[in-house]
């Protein structure tokens, strides 16, 4: 059983069929999907130098742009104490540079949450937290965060953190993944966001 369907519960099934495809990944399969997005934007130009700092962490880029082409990765993995996991490679591809949002996700049984360890080598981590919108979509809310400095893990105080809200649908009049993520803190608003779909030959 995957460890999206392990958070949600009954509450998998209420999904898009599309979505609970996308997220069982049965048979340890492998999603791919490539599309666009729309458009990426960050925050204030003061944050442009984490988000250079970020490229060489596979986590944060400093470009922006409209109609970017971009790939997503889904690969199950098994930790070194046996648990199920799930690499994120997300790739954008501006003019022939590729930026990456890079995570590993695995299920945390004692608190029902997914573990997000972020950025590669690990950079931050977060709790994340799974639920089903009315209309069948996949709402993801980031919590609490930490900074990972090698097997140091550091709570960062909530006026540090970049929480992320991520939304995906199915769209089936086009046969798309519809995508939308804000990363946000409390001071600065909008950190770093990005909206656009894909599609997937996996399910043809």
């Amino acid at each position: 059983m995957s460890i999206y369907k392990k958070v949600l519960g009954d509450e998998f099934y209420k999904l898009d069929p599309m979505l609970q495809k996308r997220y069982e990944f049965a048979g340890q399969s492998t999603f791919t999907g490539t599309g666009v997005m729309k458009s990426i934007n960050g925050g204030p130009k003061l944050l442009f130098p984490l988000f250079w700092l970020g490229v060489r962490w596979k986590l944060l880029f400093p470009e922006h742009g409209k109609n970017v082409p971009f790939e997503i990765v889904n690969t199950p993995r098994t930790g070194q104490k046996g648990e199920e996991q799930i690499h994120w490679k997300r790739t954008f591809f501006f003019n022939g540079k590729k930026r990456y949002f890079n995570a590993l996700m695995s299920f945390d049984s004692t608190r029902m949450i997914i573990m997000d360890y972020l950025g590669e080598p690990h950079l931050l981590y977060s709790d994340l937290v799974l639920s089903v919108t009315t209309s069948g979509g996949l709402q993801i809310d980031s919590k609490d965060q930490r900074l990972v400095i090698g097997k140091l893990e550091i709570p960062l105080p909530r006026l540090f953190q970049g929480l992320a809200s991520v939304h995906e649908q199915y769209v089936e009049e086009r046969n798309i993944f519809a995508i939308n993520v804000v990363v946000s803190n409390p001071i600065i608003g909008n950190v770093f966001s990005y909206k656009g779909e894909f599609s997937s030959n996996d399910f043809l």
